[in-house]
């Protein structure tokens, strides 16, 4: 079997943060004195290394196309620090041209008064957690920074453009506890007025092993949600924001182009402690892979965790759980080269999810509907059985 290669990104991951948020089950630890910087980024080094050889045969001649470094929050780490971490990486791989390199930032104003450095090294668009304007919201999702801060970095992602920041994103959360829709939808009003060229919009959910799992909070009712999310989506819209992805809108050519490579069932190396990976080989092999979640076993050079091959049979999952959070068709023939299945093998299932309005299709490509969103689950499932 052969398969053709999808594009190759990378992902890095810093785990420090000032402190643990209640809803976030990201691997990230609370910062407990001076973060050991110029140690991690030699071992994230020494990780890449090892997975090229590792992985050498999967990788000859490709080169990079994006770049996500992703905690915790990056931006404690200092722009020389992370200007050297970008320079030795392309020694040891090639990137493509003028690839999206981001970095997520906390908008606190330490933090923020950095992002001209994180340009002038190398990163051309910033991710920043801003999730709530409003100060009652921010203190219970434990955030640091206050709505003043968060405009602030705003003004100093703006004022980057002119040092190489080609874009920068909002997080922003709706659903939160006890939040009415009009908070939600002042909320996004004002993300709205700041004009980011990209803005993740996404509902709260209570994750395990995260504090509000444990105390958990009053939310908002599936009434309110769907209203938050259906008066938030034309607000949007108006605005000239196109959701291109479940969470996910952006003007005009401003996508995440290392989240669409994720989505569209791309390669993806991974560094740094509790990074995922996903790589597959020219003779049809695909793994996923993980790396050391503790930074103590990250900092000893124990750098890989897990390996699993993704089997034929779970394939079709495994591709369209991916696909199925964009908007935009899933080409046959991509389903085809990048799972090496014959697109046979789940017309059955097709023909099912057409009946019920999941789906349609066209002679080239498969797209999910309106009505499929609302079932996502219960279309994918369909792949598992």
């Amino acid at each position: 079997m052969q398969l053709t290669l999808p594009p190759l990104s990378l992902y890095i991951h810093i785990p420090w943060c000032v402190q643990k948020c209640p809803y976030c089950d990201f691997n990230s630890h609370a910062q407990k004195g001076a973060i050991p910087e110029a140690e991690y980024i030699d071992h994230l080094l020494a990780d890449l290394s090892q997975d090229l050889t590792a992985y050498q045969t999967a990788i000859q001649g490709r080169k990079i196309h994006s770049i996500f470094i992703g905690g915790g929050t990056p931006s404690l780490f200092s722009a020389e620090g992370i200007e050297r971490l970008l320079r030795e990486i392309q020694q040891r791989i090639d990137f493509e041209p003028n690839l999206e390199i981001t970095l997520e930032a906390n908008p606190g104003t330490a933090e923020a008064e950095r992002f001209i450095g994180y340009a002038q090294a190398g990163v051309n668009r910033i991710s920043m957690g801003i999730q709530s304007f409003e100060p009652e919201k921010l203190l219970q999702l434990g955030r640091i920074h206050n709505s003043q801060e968060a405009i602030q970095a705003v003004g100093f992602a703006k004022n980057s453009a002119d040092f190489g920041l080609r874009s920068f994103n909002l997080d922003l959360m709706h659903g939160l506890p006890n939040q009415s829709v009009e908070q939600a939808l002042n909320d996004l009003r004002q993300a709205i007025a700041l004009a980011p060229p990209h803005l993740s919009w996404y509902q709260l959910t209570i994750e395990p092993n995260t504090m509000f799992y444990y105390r958990q909070p009053t939310l908002p009712d599936d009434d309110e949600l769907w209203a938050i999310f259906d008066q938030g989506h034309q607000l949007l819209t108006a605005a000239g924001y196109q959701q291109y992805e479940t969470s996910a809108y952006a003007k005009a050519g401003y996508q995440c182009q290392h989240n669409l490579n994720y989505w569209r069932f791309g390669d993806y190396l991974a560094i740094g402690c509790g990074a995922h990976g996903k790589i597959s080989y020219p003779t049809g092999e695909i793994y996923r892979f993980s790396k050391t979640k503790h930074p103590k076993g990250y900092l000893r050079g124990e750098y890989r965790y897990q390996q699993d091959p993704i089997e034929l049979a779970d394939r079709p999952f495994e591709f369209f759980m991916n696909r199925f959070r964009l908007l935009e068709p899933t080409p046959k023939a991509e389903f085809e080269a990048y799972t090496g299945l014959d697109r046979k093998v789940v017309e059955p299932i097709i023909e099912q999810a057409l009946a019920k309005n999941y789906l349609k299709q066209t002679a080239c490509d498969w797209q999910i509907t309106r009505h499929g969103k609302l079932f996502l689950n219960e279309l994918l499932e369909m792949f598992l059985e």
